[in-house]
């Protein structure tokens, strides 16, 4: 397999803070894979995430991409991204048409493309009957879903998604996941966290466990399990973290 991110000593402290929100991080995600981010609150997830989306510069260390061709800047693959974060990134007054329409403009999307994207993403998300109402009189699981046509509104090669289902009813998880599942296997690498530990079970091919801005686990999860002798993922991650209060 080939990476298609490679992480290398990546490494932040924010300022103000006495310890490394990221130390000496490195590792791979590859093509077509379903990676999985974990760890406590103040492990470091969102820190990496926002690096590996180019809305952080770490202090030192390197993130380089081979979506194209080898040893890409996030600036060569930034239309090759997809980014579904965990609140809300969409303009709550405007309908579905409307943000999608906006978003694909600035991914530069002509717009009898955008229109036949728009179309397809309302269809399969089930938002047809509400393309043209605004957000914000939306249920929380038709928000989610919109936030999820707008992350893909490009047709990414790479998504990153941040707690995708959270807040959301039975019926629109599953529909959620399906379609994951689906861009999944046409192709898309996708990089996902959540505290939905059962869901990340069920999703992720390989996992990342990290703790305090370090790695301490990287591996398929049925070797991570077999080697630390727990039954599921949160076990694991309560073996390897521990159990007392994080902030």
């Amino acid at each position: 397999m080939l990476p298609v991110i490679s992480i290398d000593q990546l490494s932040i402290q924010f300022k103000g803070s006495e310890n490394k929100s990221l130390d000496s991080l490195s590792f791979e995600v590859f093509k077509g894979e379903k990676f999985g981010i974990f760890g406590p609150n103040g492990a470091g997830k969102t820190t990496l995430i926002s690096i590996l989306c180019g809305l952080l510069v770490p202090d030192s260390g390197s993130v380089n991409y081979s979506v194209n061709k080898p040893s890409e800047t996030f600036k060569q693959v930034l239309n090759e991204i997809g980014y579904v974060p965990q609140e809300y990134a969409f303009y709550s007054e405007l309908s579905p048409v409307q943000n999608l329409n906006y978003f694909g403009a600035l991914y530069g999307i002509p717009a009898i493309e955008r229109k036949q994207r728009i179309a397809e993403l309302l269809e399969i998300l089930g938002l047809q009957t509400v393309a043209d109402k605004k957000i914000n009189t939306f249920s929380g699981g038709m928000k989610r879903r919109v936030n999820l046509a707008i992350g893909i509104i490009n047709r990414p090669k790479i998504l990153f998604l941040d707690e995708p289902t959270v807040g959301v009813d039975v019926q629109s998880k599953m529909a959620i996941m399906q379609y994951l599942e689906e861009l999944n296997k046409l192709g898309t690498t996708i990089i996902y966290t959540s505290h939905h530990l059962k869901e990340a079970e069920e999703f992720c091919e390989r996992i990342l466990l990290m703790d305090h801005g370090k790695m301490i686990a990287l591996d398929h999860l049925k070797t991570l399990l077999l080697e630390h002798e727990t039954v599921n993922l949160e076990s694991f991650f309560i073996k390897l973290t521990g159990s007392e209060y994080r902030d």
